[in-house]
Parts: C-alpha cells; structure tokens; sequence
C-alpha cells in the first residue's frame, strides 16, 4: 500500500464532508455489546449529534436506535454506511450503501477493500477507508 493510495483513502474534504454534513449514519454490524469498537464509536457519532441506525442480522435496538437487518430495510435515508466488518466482507456493503442512495461510505480502521472504494468513488459517493471517525474529528478543530 503506497502512502498516496492512503491519502486518497483518507481524502480530508470527503472526511470534512462525512463528518460535518452527514447527519444519519448506518452502523453495519453493530451490536448492544459495550465491549465492541462498533457501539463505543456508535455512541460517539451520537455524542456528535449523529442518529445512529444499527444494521444487524438480528436487527437489536441499540443506544435507543431501532436497528435493521439490512441497509434496503431502512425506511428513510442513509447519509452515511459505517462499516465495521473484515475487509473481505465489507465490499458488498460499499456496494449496498450506492445502492440505497447513501451519501457517503466509511470503512473503518483496518477495513480495506481498494476495489470496492474504486467502485464507490466511479458511482460519484465520497468514500473513507481505514481509519476512524474518532482519529479524524481532531483534524477538524472542534
């Protein structure tokens, strides 16, 4: 991975953009479990005064959000498709986020799927990848 394919990754206008502008962000694979990266960064983006929606198989209520068992279930629009899955998993999630009409893709750190970001970014939605909004916040200055 060259450092230019990263900065493409972490673009700092598609961050601001996500972060700043995007208000409803759907969390896949968010459970009630505290000890999850998923629910602690959750409970950031509420704390930031984003709506959370949890995409989950069993579809659980958490953080006091209804959740969903896929992103085409969620009956109102999607800003943001927050991914937290493997990185061999997460490309149909890229994908299902264009799909649904989100207005943004973040993969998570450690999440990586370059095929999947060329798909997103070709279909004209910003997209982030591998890294976090809790890393990224302070780069903002708020």
């Amino acid at each position: 991975m060259s450092a230019s394919a990263t900065e493409t990754w972490q673009d700092p206008e598609a961050v601001r953009f996500l972060l700043e502008d995007c208000d409803t962000w759907a969390v896949v694979g968010l459970s009630g479990d505290p000890g999850k990266t998923a629910y602690r960064i959750a409970a950031l983006l509420q704390d930031r005064g984003k709506k959370i929606v949890p995409i989950h198989p069993n579809a659980p209520t958490v953080l006091g959000e209804q959740g969903y068992p896929t992103l085409a279930d969620v009956p109102f629009g999607i800003d943001v498709v927050d991914v937290f899955r493997r990185s061999d998993q997460a490309g149909r999630f890229a994908d299902e986020a264009v799909a649904v009409g989100a207005r943004g893709v973040w993969f998570q750190l450690g999440v990586v799927d370059a095929g999947a970001f060329e798909r997103t970014r070709a279909a004209g939605v910003p997209m982030v990848m591998d890294t976090c909004p809790a890393m990224e916040w302070p780069s903002l200055g708020r």
